[in-house]
């Protein structure tokens, strides 16, 4: 058992360290391990004075890791804890709880962290940016100012939960994670037709009558469903081996210059 407690700062530095060099040196051998290696360095120093514990216990960690690196500090903080009360005798018990925990809460830390706010969040910005709005800009920094004490946070909740983590969690985290899926398909849904600008301003004429091809009928079988079919085709084409996202890029650009050039379709401002 180890007799050398962390003190807050301490804690706090491991933190910092963890969050900001999370992506260097990634490998594809060990992933993230030289990224927890360097951030656990200096607290394990002083939990293990004795050099061949201290040795052991980095090398555990120098072992296969990868996860979302906001969640991260949620695994981080437990072991963390692990080692400080038990020592070298929580190795493996260590290397156990990053091995089950990485993979679920990177579920989650995917869903939230990468899709569900930057999805929300990403829309406001562009939407304030299209209306030459720099509140959009500003709430972006805003939102990873606050990330930085949301992990803070996250961090602290591994440190004063430990091994409770495994136990506590469960199933809880599937249903949390499908939920949150949920949520982003209905968030990037709404976006199509409120982003996604995309008319025909073709006119059938007959005589004195003229009907417009996009009010007249698109429009009155389902608003924004231009929209939804060049969504609906990215998406198919996302599918196909062959077909990268530049490439689909490029695609887009062909059609709506095409479009523009015949005059069959329009891409609003």
């Amino acid at each position: 058992m180890s007799n050398n407690k962390l003190t807050v700062k301490e804690r706090k530095n491991m933190f910092r360290r963890w969050i900001f060099s999370a992506g260097l040196g990634y490998n594809y051998e060990s992933q993230q391990a030289p990224s927890v290696a360097f951030s656990m360095r200096k607290a394990l120093r002083k939990i293990y004075s004795n050099d061949d514990e201290y040795i052991d216990a980095m090398d555990n960690h120098y072992k296969y890791f990868n996860v979302t690196p906001q969640m991260g500090n949620v695994i981080l903080g437990a072991t963390l804890a692990m080692e400080e009360k038990d020592g070298i005798e929580a190795k493996d018990a260590v290397q156990s709880l990053k091995t089950s925990l990485m993979g679920p809460l990177s579920g989650v830390g995917d869903s939230v962290f990468w899709i569900l706010i930057p999805t929300i969040m990403g829309s406001i910005a562009g939407y304030m940016a299209l209306q030459k709005n720099a509140v959009g800009a500003v709430l972006w920094m805003l939102m990873y100012i606050a990330f930085y004490w949301l992990k803070m946070w996250l961090f602290n909740l591994g440190y004063e939960s430990g091994t409770k983590l495994i136990t506590t969690l469960g199933e809880k985290i599937n249903v949390f994670t499908d939920a949150i899926s949920i949520m982003g398909l209905m968030v990037v849904g709404s976006l199509v037709p409120a982003v996604v600008k995309v008319y025909t301003p073709l006119k059938f004429a007959t005589g004195k009558v003229s009907l417009s091809l996009q009010k007249g009928i698109f429009d009155k079988i389902m608003p924004g469903l231009l929209p939804v079919c060049l969504a609906l085709l990215v998406y198919w084409l996302l599918g196909k081996k062959s077909w990268t996202p530049t490439r689909i890029i490029l695609l887009i650009i062909l059609i709506c210059l095409i479009g523009a050039a015949t005059g069959i379709l329009g891409i609003a401002a």
